[in-house]
């Protein structure tokens, strides 16, 4: 059967996908055991956010090459610009989902569409999706339940700053419970961590650097994640983002060929991955207060 593709670029779309009423032009709270209609093996093209809890729904999703179990106390996250394959269980009538869904129009002008961006679990895999304990849960349910009512009540001036703000602490929420999620997976965590740097390491020591600079998508990768999730791991394990350690670790090697070889700057520029020596120059300047002539002229006077 042939997989149906769905632009999912309003809330009235996703409603008249599962036949759920729409309330609100731009934002929804969903509960599909009220669904009319079962929806399976689609593509979704996202231009909405999106938060889900799943609750006890046999479901795999596909993001990119890979697929997932979607477990049951898990909340998944979209945002716009995403494309997501879902295959539900053809025997789940009406699946135990509940969630939030809003338009980026709902937010603009507000200190939510300031903020958004800075979330950023939204870009996030669903293999790396948050599993909530039972408080937590019982939060994010009371935090659906406050957003709903306010989607009830009749519109008037104040009704878009409130339903902004009462989804803004929905998603501080979730920014916390992720914060806890990091801690409580320390060992796995850090073993992550362990690989990256020993993988950076390899980098500069074998071939790798003739494709060029190492990036963080390529060591997330590596370790069969998101950039976004591996980003947050490791700024939560180290204190520092991966760029930096990469850059640190890149000056330090430039330092190494410096002090250690007779080859003009140019080549040694070419030889750590940089596509103009320039660029190499900036960096080394902006990250030691000095250019790598400075430096190198520095160590001949020593």
């Amino acid at each position: 059967m042939e997989k149906q593709n769905i632009n999912l670029n309003s809330i009235d779309v996703y409603n008249k996908m599962y036949g759920l009423p729409t309330h609100h032009p731009l934002v929804t709270v969903i509960d599909l055991k009220e669904a009319t209609k079962a929806v399976n093996h689609v593509t979704i093209n996202y231009g909405v956010y999106a938060l889900f809890l799943k609750n006890g729904v046999n479901c795999a999703i596909r993001y990119g090459r890979r697929s997932y179990d979607y477990q049951e106390g898990s909340v998944v996250s979209f945002s716009p610009g995403q494309t997501i394959d879902v295959e539900m269980d053809k025997t789940e009538v009406a699946p135990d989902v509940v969630g939030l869904m809003f338009h980026p129009d709902l937010i603009y002008g507000t200190p939510l569409a300031e903020k958004i961006k800075s979330f950023s679990f939204f870009d996030y895999t669903e293999m790396e999706s948050l599993h909530l304990s039972d408080s937590e849960k019982t939060q994010f349910l009371f935090c659906l339940q406050q957003i709903k009512h306010e989607i009830e009540h009749p519109v008037d001036h104040h009704s878009a700053a409130l339903l902004s703000a009462t989804i803004q602490v929905l998603i501080e929420y979730l920014h916390r419970f992720y914060d806890r999620q990091f801690i409580t997976r320390h060992k796995v965590n850090s073993e992550i961590v362990t690989a990256f740097q020993k993988q950076l390491k390899e980098y500069f020591d074998g071939s790798q650097l003739e494709h060029g600079l190492p990036s963080v998508a390529y060591f997330a990768e590596k370790a069969s994640l998101s950039a976004g999730y591996f980003s947050d791991l490791v700024r939560k394990e180290t204190g520092s983002s991966p760029k930096d350690i990469i850059s640190l670790h890149l000056i330090s090697e430039a330092k190494h060929r410096l002090a250690t070889k007779t080859s003009d700057i140019s080549r040694i520029a070419y030889e750590l991955g940089f596509e103009y020596p320039a660029h190499f120059a900036r960096m080394f300047k902006r990250m030691t207060g000095e250019s790598p002539t400075q430096y190198r002229t520095k160590l001949s006077l020593n």
